[in-house]
C-alpha cells in the first residue's frame, strides 16, 4: 500500500485530481466528506459544533450550514482551531476505518485540503501537490463557486500560501492552465503512484 496525501489551495483544482486518481483505481479518502460525516445531525461531533458555535450556523433541518460556519471561522484563528480540534480527530478516525479496509497494493488518496496546515505530511509516503496562481485561485472562487472577492480571499488567506504548500511537495501537478492539460499529468502521477504500491 502506498499513502498519498493530496493537498492544493483553495480553487486549485485539488478536487478534480482526486476524481481523475478514483477513476485511475485509487481508493480516495475525501477528508471534506468524512468531516461532513463528522458533524453530521446526531452525531457528537454535530452536538460539540453547536455546543462551541450557538444554533447560528445551523440551517433549517438542522444540518450544519457550512457557508455560516466559514464566515465565523475564516479570519479567526481561535474559532478555527475550535472547529478543529472538534473535526480533526473524528475524521482521523473514520479516514484509518477506511484504509485499514483497503489491500495491500492498494493506492490510497488522502484528499486533505489543510495538509499542510496542520503539519500532516509526514503520515504519507508521498505527498501531492496540485498548485495553482493565487489569481487563478481567486478567479476560479468567484467566477465558478460564486464566492465574493472579499469571502474567497479571506479563506485562501486562511490557507497554507503557495511556497509552504510546494515546500512538503513530493510531485506537484500545475493546473493553472486549462483541464485538458491536467490530464497528462494525473496520468503520470497515476503510473509513479502504481509503481510504488
Amino acid at each position: 500500500m502506498v499513502k498519498v496525501g493530496l493537498t492544493g489551495g483553495i480553487g486549485a483544482g485539488k478536487s478534480e485530481v482526486s476524481r481523475r486518481l478514483g477513476e485511475l483505481g485509487a481508493l480516495v479518502i475525501d477528508a471534506d466528506r468524512l468531516a461532513r460525516e463528522a458533524v453530521a445531525p446526531g452525531t457528537p461531533g454535530h452536538a460539540a459544533v453547536v455546543a462551541e458555535f450557538g444554533t447560528d450556523v445551523l440551517q433549517a433541518d438542522g444540518g450544519i450550514d457550512r457557508a455560516a460556519l466559514g464566515r465565523v471561522v475564516f479570519g479567526d484563528p481561535q474559532r478555527l482551531a475550535a472547529l478543529n480540534a472538534i473535526v480533526h480527530p473524528r475524521v482521523a478516525e473514520l479516514s484509518a476505518a477506511l484504509e485499514e479496509a483497503a489491500g495491500e497494493d492498494a493506492v490510497v488518496v488522502h484528499d486533505v485540503p489543510l495538509l499542510t496546515e496542520n503539519g500532516l505530511a509526514p503520515l504519507f509516503d508521498t505527498v501531492v501537490v496540485v498548485d495553482a496562481s493565487p489569481a487563478t485561485q481567486l478567479d476560479r472562487l468567484v467566477r465558478l463557486r460564486g464566492m465574493s472577492e472579499q469571502d474567497a480571499r479571506a479563506r485562501m488567506a486562511a490557507q497554507a500560501d503557495r511556497e509552504q504548500r510546494l515546500a512538503v511537495a513530493d510531485l506537484v501537478i500545475d493546473n493553472d492552465g486549462p483541464l485538458d492539460a491536467l490530464e497528462p499529468q494525473v496520468l503520470d502521477v497515476w503510473r509513479r503512484l502504481a509503481a510504488t504500491a
